[in-house]
């Protein structure tokens, strides 16, 4: 039986994922509040209780990348 060990921790370029995710995740608020002027209420509560929780997301996730950077500044120690 082969033994199955994980892979090395590779903090290297999470910072950068952390930031395209942020990026991302503004384009999709920004692409669902253009089909909001098309949608019916309840697809517009829907889709703003999804944006909310996107901008929940992203102020996470900048949280995230001032972590990453401080570790990253500090040698990941």
């Amino acid at each position: 039986m082969a033994h199955n060990r994980p892979n090395p921790d590779d903090r290297s370029d999470n910072v950068e994922k952390l930031q395209d995710m942020v990026q991302n995740t503004i384009e999709n608020i920004e692409q669902a509040h253009e089909t909001m002027q098309f949608s019916s209420p309840e697809e517009r509560a829907n889709i703003e209780a999804k944006n909310q929780r996107r901008e929940e997301a992203i102020a996470a996730m900048r949280s995230e990348i001032k972590d990453e950077a401080a570790a990253r500044e500090n040698g990941y120690q």
